[in-house]
């Protein structure tokens, strides 16, 4: 790593309030050029909060920046770019109708636009990186990872110098994630400075030069990757050692009934592509089930089917040797099952309601909380301050709105809801998106938990460390289809990477006739 003297960025003494949150609070750090530089820290640390007030977003309520040693404002998104400021954010910014060369160029040219011109700019540009990507491509044809680069060339069409990537292998598969920590720690050699937010000890160690640790809005580590290692950044994040969470499968165990069976599950409309076809399995009680695959191939409408928020056009869905293929939601919520859905925006929760209100939805007319038509509020509401408590929910108190926590308290109201909820079957669809590892870990010991307590579990999640740690039985999702159903570590991390990829692995190599593929 070659380090300029001049750091590409330095950030002085910046604090940021929202109201009554302190969200940054004295935060001072460096970016050197040729560096990359992780960011680390819990949910509400503070650490998107600076790296928005540094993209131009947020404005802070005083401190400086300096780029390249010159105090700077940076009033807009806009500045930031003109400064050779990107930021790549978790979710995409694409559009699905256009082009990758459309999608690229997209507010950075006027007039008349020569469009051959254009297409062989981005494809020597995409070339050059070594992205396997076509100028020519529309966005909604590539698959997750695809995506992902367009949005790096879009970084790099605009010249950055200093690249924002937060958690950008969130829906990569190990391959694609390989590929980009090599881009990373290319382009880092070439002069330019990455900051890289994930929650991934591996990648962190894997990709970075230095680590600055934040917690409650400050920063509490500043280190050397060759100085530290992976408990000593845990243990400053969440101010304590963390236990390894692992389920444990045992072979001499009898098998228990079968509570969840999906029968020939299809989803396929007229000239359309198939969303699921013909899905098989079946999920024990007291059993985990695990889905792996890239975002966006299925999961979603699988999770949706069985909660009876989609309608199947084929198969069966059994619960306790009673078909609910056709009942509606409140039918499946009587019956004990649990939806987390992956987009907690959209499905999950209304930003506008309270800790406790949240906690009420999908719930309002249970017994549990209705007595002769009145809500007992104070029963939810210790009953939500207890969630508050157990979660480590950073939240003032139960009577704030939702949409005013970090994402990452969101999801674990979020869990803490669904988890209850799901007495029988809990449909689990990337629990720990956005989270850190301290809650992680926490929702991990709760999934097992609730595992011991007998309980069937479908766990859907990109994360593979995830799956692996969690899972009994593992299946492999790809365009709609089963690749296969294995026993916990009968595949190694690329079997699983390649299927996830939509490549056959020879089953000789993955234990023969007592492989379980569909």
């Amino acid at each position: 790593m070659s380090v300029n003297s001049v750091p590409a960025v330095e950030l002085r003494h910046i604090t940021k309030r929202f109201a009554k949150v302190l969200a940054n609070d004295d935060v001072s750090f460096t970016i050197n050029k040729g560096e990359v530089v992780a960011l680390l820290g819990e949910n509400g640390a503070g650490k998107s909060t600076i790296m928005k007030i540094l993209y131009g977003l947020y404005h802070a309520t005083s401190g400086e920046i300096l780029i390249e040693g010159k105090p700077t404002k940076i009033d807009s998104s806009k500045d930031a770019v003109n400064l050779g400021i990107s930021m790549i954010q978790q979710h995409f910014s694409l559009v699905p109708p256009h082009t990758v060369t459309e999608n690229i160029i997209l507010g950075t040219c006027k007039g008349i636009i020569d469009y051959g011109t254009k297409e062989k700019e981005i494809q020597e540009l995409a070339d050059r990186y070594d992205f396997n990507v076509s100028a020519t491509d529309y966005i909604r044809d590539l698959p997750v990872g695809a995506q992902q680069k367009v949005e790096i060339l879009k970084a790099l069409y605009l010249n950055a110098k200093i690249l924002i990537m937060d958690e950008p292998t969130a829906v990569l598969t190990p391959q694609e994630s390989v590929t980009l920590m090599k881009f990373v720690r290319d382009y880092a050699e070439k002069g330019n400075s990455v900051v890289f937010i994930t929650h991934k000890m591996k990648e962190v160690m894997e990709v970075s030069d230095r680590i600055i640790v934040m917690r409650n809005g400050r920063v509490s580590g500043c280190l050397e990757k060759a100085d530290t290692d992976e408990r000593e950044l845990a243990r400053i994040m969440v101010g304590c050692d963390l236990e390894e969470v692992r389920s444990h499968h045992t072979s001499d165990q009898r098998p228990k009934k079968e509570r969840l069976i999906v029968e020939n599950l299809s989803v396929e409309y007229k000239n359309e592509v198939p969303l699921l076809s013909n899905i098989n399995f079946a999920i024990h009680e007291g059993e985990i089930f695990g889905v792996a695959g890239v975002s966006g191939n299925g999961q979603q409408e699988l999770c949706e089917a069985i909660y009876g928020y989609l309608k199947p056009t084929k198969g069966k869905v059994i619960l306790d040797d009673e078909e609910i293929t056709t009942l509606d939601v409140r039918s499946h919520i009587a019956r004990g099952i649990g939806y987390l859905a992956s987009d907690r925006h959209r499905y999950s929760m209304i930003g506008d309601m309270s800790l406790s209100e949240n906690m009420l939805l999908k719930a309002s007319y249970l017994d549990k909380w209705v007595h002769k038509g009145v809500i007992d509020r104070k029963k939810l509401d210790d009953y939500t301050k207890d969630a508050i408590k157990q979660y480590k929910i950073k939240a003032p108190d139960h009577a704030i709105t939702i949409g005013s926590l970090s994402g990452g308290n969101q999801q674990k109201v979020v869990v803490a809801r669904e988890v209850d909820m799901g007495e029988n079957l809990i449909i689990i669809d990337q629990p720990t998106r956005g989270l850190d590892i301290g809650a992680i870990n926490y929702v991990h010991k709760t999934i097992l938990n609730e595992k011991q307590k007998g309980k069937s579990i479908l766990l859907v999640s990109t994360e593979l460390s995830e799956i692996f740690a969690l899972s009994d039985r593992i299946a492999v999702i790809y365009k709609g289809k089963m690749m296969g159903i294995y026993k916990n570590g009968e595949l190694t991390t690329d079997e699983i990477g390649l299927l996830m990829a939509g490549y056959e692995i020879d089953s000789a190599k993955t234990g023969g006739e007592d492989t379980e593929k569909e």
